[in-house]
């Protein structure tokens, strides 16, 4: 087999093979981002099945919120508005909270207390 015929064979393969995935997750962070401004949705790291369903989830999650919104009282507090699904290659909106040591431990200790 030529090099020629494996780069086609493997540029045919579908976006979710595990070879493009195992090529994609040994790309960089800017590479991954270079790929995404190029618009070559067949280097991203989801098919377009998975990224049409985070879509989808995405704006359901928008339609519940207005619905909810637009039924609670004006004093009220209102809910905070959905994040998007985390998408391959982008950073999420809120960094994750880290709990602490000291935390676990009263958490363990509330837990555990007597009743």
């Amino acid at each position: 087999m030529t090099p020629r015929r494996l780069r086609v064979l493997i540029q045919r393969l579908p976006p979710e093979s595990a070879t493009w995935t195992a090529i994609r997750n040994a790309m960089s962070d800017e590479e991954l981002a270079a790929q995404s401004e190029k618009g070559e949705p067949e280097k991203g790291r989801w098919s377009q099945q998975e990224q049409l369903l985070a879509a989808l989830v995405d704006a359901t999650r928008r339609v519940e919120y207005v619905l909810i919104c637009a039924n609670t009282d004006k004093k009220a507090q209102r809910p905070r508005a959905p994040e998007p699904v985390p998408r391959p290659g982008s950073k999420a909106a809120r960094p994750k909270p880290v709990m602490t040591d000291e935390q676990a431990n009263h958490l363990f200790n509330l837990m555990n207390a007597p009743v």
